[in-house]
């Protein structure tokens, strides 16, 4: 694997956030999506800092001393987010502001306030925002402050009656207040930033000073939880308290507004030690993913909603475990309504047959319907064991208070290895029918989250094949002892591909497959959708499979390590992107296997934390009708010339020229779901 190349993930990944911004800068989308895009291109950059710059601080330290074997990459992806910062500031006041105000909505955006509004912004001031602030005078010892990740501050110097320099930190209580203000003259529609508000009203909160200098501020501080093997205690527990902690991590960016005093930022540094930390000079707003809740409530400027289709598959008669046993179901959400996964957990919950119900959690909603159907499952006398993630990044705290509540109304809690995620998303049903067992399941791509189920793009398959099943009882089983590894683990899974057992080297057979295929002159062809591809054995064997002259199409979301296109190497791959108004995130896999087509779906991305350090499950699909519908839908996104890109050789985002006829995946899903059920 040496001759060998691999993209880089980080500068990957930082060339998918670009994508997002390509959305925004798109005069064809309504404004206020395009003010989310920018939304979601912050909260991503935000992200970023908090888990990935860490490694490449670490890193860039090693390669200055010469013992990194890792290229640095530091210093190439400050250039990239600097470059797309400039970017979003050019889109965000350039382009998406004088739309809004064609529009009859004034945002303001660093300027005065009107004085058509003076007055009921300064009534705001006084009654709403002015009970929030608490001045922290630097040069009082006998208060300490440590500034929180990702909080907004306000750097403020003032001088004294006596000509003496004073400077004070401001908090902007943005967690506790909206970010934006508005307020309505006739027709017209004013916005402003809390932060405005707060800056303009500073002479009435320092009365007897001089406001000489005012800077906004944030920093963000790495995400990482500290937790010991060796701790003994309830894994929760320690979570909790790790969590304490987090936003007290070491600095990573010192993010500020431009225009500060060299002097002044050189006092901040010093102040709060961000001397380690990436120094970057911002706009004069910080934490812009709030846009997303820009309050504007024109419909005419949002996308058209398409509204969830019910489901033409399962009928109202009978059970729905009953409806299983007869057929296998697939649903896609959001296109098609949750409801009916909904369904699955409260009829699991009261249907007397039902004795066990087994549930991996990762992610879960903040008013989960399906966590309180499962508490109600073990109220009615159920068996009810869930594997609950509370490892799950930035999901924990949630996680922990579900987990907390199940197991006090007595469903059997278990929790993963400390070193090992279950990011898996199955659920077992067993009913007792006429003294014999029954099972119903769902495996899914996505987590069970009626919330996020809304905006990705995810499929779930309800069965009761048996092959399925009973290896779904098997791994529930694994995972109920507890165990830190799979190595020695007595299951041979037939049918499930599972990470840590079988799921690398069943892909890596697959793939083999179609290469034996390719140099016997059949017919060889792979498709691949996935959020993520990184690890660098499965990659390794793509290369191969290209250099036999396997047709190989890709959709990959976010990071790419492969590199698409390059002459001996990867000239049979292809790789595209896909952005649009909801995130892609189901994977698919379908090897042509000399027309008899063999398709999995499943959890799992190719990144080395899912193959090494997660459970994942994928899962065959058998029934040829289900297969069939998945294969339509994988069509329409390599055929999608309206909102997929291209990535060349240098992971760059290359725009599909147009031609007719058009075709937007993401449509074409929802209209042709929509026609199967009315038919």
């Amino acid at each position: 694997m040496d001759h060998y190349s691999f993209f880089d993930r980080d500068l990957s990944w930082l060339l998918f956030n670009e994508r997002i911004l390509m959305e925004a800068e798109k005069e064809t989308l309504p404004v206020l999506e395009r003010v989310n895009f920018l939304s979601i291109f912050s909260s991503n950059l935000d992200e970023f800092y908090r888990v990935r710059i860490p490694v490449l601080l670490a890193v860039h330290k090693l390669a200055k001393r010469g013992s990194s074997e890792k290229e640095d990459v530091l210093l190439e992806a400050q250039a990239l987010i600097g470059y797309q910062q400039q970017k979003f500031g050019k889109i965000f006041t350039g382009q998406l502001i004088p739309l809004l105000k064609q529009h009859k909505v004034n945002l303001l955006f660093n300027e005065p306030i009107p004085n058509n509004i003076a007055d009921k912004v300064m009534d705001y001031f006084y009654s709403q925002v002015m009970s929030f602030l608490q001045p922290i005078d630097l040069a009082d010892t006998k208060k300490s402050f440590f500034p929180e990740n990702n909080r907004l501050y306000f750097f403020i110097s003032l001088r004294t009656a006596n000509d003496l320099e004073r400077n004070v930190i401001l908090a902007i209580p943005s967690n506790q207040l909206p970010r934006f203000y508005s307020v309505s003259v006739a027709d017209e529609q004013y916005i402003l930033f809390l932060d405005d508000i707060i800056r303009h009203n500073l002479n009435k909160l320092f009365k007897n000073e001089v406001v000489t200098g005012c800077y906004s501020f944030k920093i963000t501080r790495d995400a990482e939880l500290d937790l010991k093997d060796e701790y003994h205690g309830d894994l929760s527990e320690q979570i909790e308290k790790q969590l304490l902690k987090r936003d007290m991590g070491i600095a990573t960016r010192f993010l500020h507004q431009p225009g500060i005093p060299l002097r002044t930022l050189h006092f901040i540094t010093d102040k709060f030690g961000l001397q380690s930390s990436s120094v970057v000079e911002g706009g004069i707003y910080h934490n812009l993913k709030d846009l997303m809740s820009l309050p504007v409530n024109n419909p005419l400027l949002r996308y058209t909603r398409w509204a969830p289709i019910n489901s033409y598959h399962v009928t109202d008669e009978g059970s729905l475990f009953d409806h299983i046993e007869k057929q296998d179901y697939i649903f896609h959400a959001p296109y098609q309504s949750y409801n009916t996964i909904l369904r699955f957990f409260n009829e699991a919950a009261t249907d007397a047959s039902v004795d066990e119900i087994s549930v991996t959690l990762y992610r879960v909603a903040s008013d989960s319907r399906i966590v309180n159907a499962l508490i109600s499952a073990a109220n009615n006398g159920k068996k009810v064991r869930v594997m609950v993630e509370l490892k799950a990044r930035f999901d924990e705290a949630n996680n922990i208070k579900w987990a907390k509540k199940m197991k006090a109304a007595g469903v059997d809690i278990i929790y993963s290895d400390k070193a090992l995620k279950v990011h898996a998303k199955i659920a077992l049903v067993k009913r007792q029918v006429n003294g014999r067992d029954k099972y119903s399941g769902l495996l899914a791509t996505g987590n069970f989250n009626e919330s996020t189920a809304a905006f990705y793009t995810d499929h779930i398959m309800m069965t009761a094949n048996p092959l399925l099943l009973r290896e779904m009882e098997l791994l529930f089983m694994f995972l109920a002892k507890g165990k830190k590894s799979a190595e020695g683990y007595p299951v041979d899974f037939k049918h499930l591909l599972v990470a840590q057992f079988n799921l690398q080297s069943r892909f890596m057979e697959l793939i083999d497959q179609e290469i034996a295929n390719a140099k016997q002159g059949l017919p060889a062809a792979i498709t691949i959708k996935l959020n993520n591809l990184e690890e660098r054995k499965l990659i390794g064997k793509l290369y191969e499979a290209s250099q036999a002259g396997v047709k190989i199409n890709m959709i990959v979301r976010s990071i790419c390590c492969l590199i698409p296109g390059v002459k001996g190497m990867s000239e049979h791959i292809n790789i595209r992107r896909i952005v649009d108004r909801y995130l892609e995130h189901g994977r698919i896999f379908v090897f042509e296997n000399n027309g008899d087509q063999k398709v999995f779906m499943g959890s799992a991305d190719w990144m080395n934390r899912n193959i090494y350090r997660r459970i994942e499950v994928c899962f065959p699909v058998y029934d040829e009708k289900i297969k069939a519908e998945v294969m339509q839908l994988i069509s329409l996104q390599l055929q999608d010339n309206v909102q997929a890109v291209n990535l060349d050789t240098a992971l760059q985002n290359i725009r599909i020229e147009p031609k007719p006829p058009l075709i937007q995946a993401q449509r074409g899903i929802y209209e042709f779901l929509k026609a199967k059920s009315d038919n």
